[in-house]
């Protein structure tokens, strides 16, 4: 007979401030005294909750919070976290005004860019001048460069904006041996001696993300952009004693004893060996588990990691349990920092074929923040 729910949360994601604070700490001694950090907390952390993560990161000593879009530049400078905030991807039409007027200061890739901060009616609004040096995303290509900086220039010649930054962004900071870091490295280096010959002395240069800050200390400038390592999470092989913040858990929701050949969820992809007893787990694609997860991630569950049996569904997803004693209500650990023999966020990411950025990121609205 199937079991009753255990009066229980459904699940939680636990980040842990802590050792956010410390990964800043470790990270800011990679760093020339000279040299300032800037904590990336777009895409709500990178799932670990902005505002908190944004204080933790102040708490630590941050020097500056970078966003990406325009809502979260206003969202969080609104707040007045102590510390400047940075957004950098902005559409055309859309209107940067409310994100200056809240004191963002804005990344401008375009003279179409600085024409619309400057319609904005803000009292001296702060750029930072984006170049692509090489990513091919966002930012101003070397070509049409000199234009936008002399227009800039101007503009601050006039006081109608004030310079505050050049950045550009690394590809592939986290390849051991990359050609392109140093011509990437290069290219910026010549955009800001072409931005100094024009009389332009911003108070930050800025390059290096996370895997630069800890591989690439030739590329650090006046401030570095980290992003996942604050999570703990690391893209390169030193891991510069990085802690990962978030433990994703819940508890087991139902369970029941089945015969051999029972099938397990849709499409009956999965079938028991033998007779076995199952474990619901109550999170889905829709809290941030992958599909791709279906019978291959793992959970820690009972003091051992089991493999998702089946495709994982909207909400649950299941475990054979074999005879080993579960019971609902018992913790399942999806991953966490590893301490307990659990799965990693890196565990996962290799698993579904994808990286432990975007496994921590994607965990979803439903499954509420607990920081400690």
């Amino acid at each position: 007979m199937p079991t009753p729910h255990a009066p229980a949360i459904r699940a939680e994601a636990v980040v842990d401030l802590g050792a956010v604070r410390a990964n800043i700490g470790m990270l800011r001694r990679r760093l020339s005294s000279s040299t300032d950090l800037m904590a990336v907390v777009k895409a709500d952390a990178y799932g670990h909750g902005m505002h908190a993560v944004a204080r933790a990161a102040v708490d630590a000593g941050a020097d500056a919070l970078g966003v990406a879009t325009l809502h979260e530049a206003v969202e969080l400078a609104a707040t007045d976290p102590g510390a400047p905030v940075v957004g950098w991807l902005w559409a055309p039409g859309e209107d940067p005004g409310p994100a200056l007027a809240a004191g963002a200061q804005l990344g401008v890739s375009s003279l179409d860019h600085l024409a619309a901060v400057l319609a904005a009616g803000v009292t001296s609004p702060r750029i930072h001048v984006k170049i692509d040096t090489g990513l091919g995303r966002n930012g101003v290509v070397p070509a049409d460069l000199e234009p936008l900086l002399q227009a800039c220039r101007a503009a601050e010649s006039d006081g109608r904006v004030e310079i505050v930054g050049l950045m550009s962004h690394l590809a592939s900071a986290d390849v051991p041996g990359d050609a392109s870091v140093a011509l990437q490295k290069a290219a910026f280096g010549a955009a800001c001696d072409l931005a100094a010959s024009l009389d332009i002395r911003p108070r930050w240069r800025h390059l290096a993300n996370t895997p630069a800050t800890l591989e690439h200390p030739e590329t650090h400038f006046d401030l570095v952009r980290c992003g996942i390592g604050i999570y703990g999470i690391t893209p390169v092989a030193d891991p510069a004693g990085l802690r990962p913040v978030m433990t994703l858990r819940t508890r087991v929701a139902l369970t029941k004893r089945v015969p051999a050949g029972h099938g397990v969820s849709y499409g009956l992809t999965y079938r028991t060996s033998g007779e076995t007893t199952l474990a619901l787990v109550p999170l889905g694609y829709a809290d941030g588990i992958p599909r791709h997860a279906s019978s291959c991630a793992e959970v820690l569950l009972g003091g051992k990691r089991r493999r998702i049996a089946g495709r994982v569904a909207m909400d649950q997803f299941v475990l054979d349990c074999g005879d080993d004693p579960v019971a609902v209500g018992d913790e399942v650990i999806v991953f966490g920092p590893g301490d307990a023999g659990e799965p990693t966020a890196r565990d996962w990411g290799e698993a579904c074929g994808t990286i432990d950025y975007e496994i921590v990121t994607r965990i979803g609205p439903r499954v509420p923040r607990v920081y400690v």
